[in-house]
């Protein structure tokens, strides 16, 4: 059961003055556990808003680019649709429904640990089946992944340098009775890569043992499995020093230590890890690319053209929609694309002449 968002600031203050500083991990660990178990934080209304409660378009694409794939792999019956966190079911929904345009319906099984989202869900794609952890998933099938907005919420550990060599970033409780981050007292220089390790303090290096440890499953079950994997997040392309630990409520950022449990904690997914991660597995990587480039090329200038001839009383908000998504103001260059596949299914689509990670 997740904590209470209510009292979560007291269960946290009181573990620290009992047993002393916890991980900047385990805060955020403990500060989304509480604040995904409350309830819907999507939406106009809500805190923040994903790319498929903007428009219809990107789940569609997803569902496209999902469908080209399992074509052209020779339509095997047995595949299962897998999402990772799937919020309100809005991606699922629209995946599937143009997946089934083709013959497509693959069983849907997610992967959520919110009993408030599951309803939402269930009710979203009815019959589909949960499971806590990427453990459950299916053994013995072809499996298509979705990870949306999935991996930036997993915690991320915080190496800071001192002057007394590289310490991991703990959270205390100052005279004022706020929790604030400070560096420990154990040496973590071993954590941080060569080439960071001179960095001058206070630098920050993040690393996500929770992220690793999924994509590195994941990959092992398309590598022994089949399938494939579609991961959208914002994150970054090249390894570097700072923080990207972030708070947002009510769309507005906010301080990520006040209030635990009562915003979104995300911070930026490392795409070269999860890239290496996939390649030790002997899958095929395609990209990252920007999400903007990947939606162009997957056709959602056709398809936003389309649903304005379909719907011209809505033209503008469509239009206005898909700017959102693709263009580099919006979401289209801070958001990225990996497509992660079985070297036994096809090449994938919208990746382009892109170089790979590596």
């Amino acid at each position: 059961m997740s904590p209470d968002p209510t009292n979560l600031a007291a269960l946290l203050a009181k573990q620290i003055e009992q047993t002393g500083p916890i991980s900047v991990a385990d805060f955020m660990r403990a500060a989304n556990e509480a604040y995904y178990g409350k309830g819907d934080p999507l939406g106009t209304s809500g805190d923040f808003i994903t790319a498929p409660e903007i428009s219809q378009m990107f789940g569609e694409l997803i569902g496209l680019w999902l469908t080209d794939m399992w074509i052209r792999a020779g339509r095997p019956d047995d595949c299962v649709y897998v999402e990772l966190g799937p919020g309100r079911g809005t991606l699922a929904a629209d995946a599937l429904r143009s997946m089934r345009q083709f013959g497509f319906a693959p069983h849907a099984h997610f992967v959520e640990t919110s009993e408030a989202l599951r309803q939402l869900q269930s009710n979203a794609v009815p019959g589909a089946q949960f499971s806590s952890t990427v453990d459950d998933l299916p053994d013995d099938v072809p499996l298509l992944i979705v990870a949306n907005e999935f991996f930036d919420a997993l915690p991320v550990r915080q190496m800071v340098s001192t002057h007394a060599g590289w310490r991991e970033r703990v959270v205390v409780r100052n005279q004022g009775m706020k929790f604030m981050a400070t560096p420990g007292m154990h040496p973590m220089d071993e954590l941080v890569p060569p080439e960071f390790r001179n960095a001058p303090s206070p630098s920050i290096y993040e690393t996500c043992p929770a992220a690793s440890a999924i994509m590195y499953e994941l990959a092992g079950r398309i590598s022994s499995q089949g399938g494939a994997m579609l991961i959208a997040d914002y994150g970054y392309t090249m390894p570097g020093i700072g923080s990207t630990l972030q708070a947002v409520r009510a769309h507005q950022f906010a301080d990520p230590f006040e209030n635990p449990g009562h915003h979104d904690l995300t911070a930026h997914v490392n795409f070269v890890e999860l890239a290496n991660l996939a390649r030790m597995r002997h899958l095929r990587v395609n990209g990252p690319v920007e999400q903007g480039e990947w939606l162009k090329a997957l056709g959602i200038d056709a398809r936003a053209q389309s649903l304005c001839t379909n719907q011209p009383e809505k033209a503008q908000q469509i239009l206005a929609a898909r700017e959102r998504l693709v263009e580099p103001a919006g979401m289209g260059s801070l958001f990225k694309i990996l497509g992660i596949s079985s070297e036994e299914w096809p090449e994938p689509e919208g990746f382009g002449a892109s170089q790979s990670l590596g």
